[in-house]
Order: C-alpha cells, then sequence, then structure tokens
C-alpha cells in the first residue's frame, strides 16, 4: 500500500459502512452517505472487508468502492 496513501488520510478512518437487512451496502464519508451498493457488488465487498488485514485495508476498499465522488467540494 506503500504509494496509495502518501498523506496517510485513511489513517483518519474518514470511511465507515453499514450492511442492511436487505444485504444493502452504505457507504459514508465522514458520515455523510455517499453510496449504496446492492446486488452482488455489495456481497463483494463485504467479502472483502471480512477478509481485509486490518483497518486501513478496510478504509482502501471502501474507498476504492465509492468511486471517484471526490470533487472538491466533499464536506
Amino acid at each position: 500500500m506503500g504509494n496509495i496513501d502518501k498523506r496517510n488520510r485513511l489513517d483518519e478512518q474518514p470511511f465507515s459502512y453499514k450492511v442492511a437487512k436487505n444485504q444493502s451496502v452504505f457507504l459514508f464519508y465522514k458520515n455523510k452517505q455517499i453510496k449504496i451498493l446492492k446486488g452482488s457488488e455489495a456481497g463483494k465487498l463485504v467479502s472483502r472487508i471480512s477478509t481485509a488485514a486490518d483497518e486501513k485495508e478496510v478504509q482502501l476498499l471502501l474507498a476504492k468502492a465509492t468511486g471517484h465522488f471526490k470533487h472538491g467540494n466533499e464536506g
């Protein structure tokens, strides 16, 4: 993960998630909902998170799952 998080922003753990009863996954950035994953995409993410080595890897998985939502106007 050497060059991925050069400024160590993932150490702040800005991303979080919640799995709903219907297996949808809600993704949050600084406690603001930014994306909802459903179906196989949600299942794959939950599976990857459950096998992640540490919290920084979980943060990286969540960041990648959100896509490119950051365009300079987020909070």
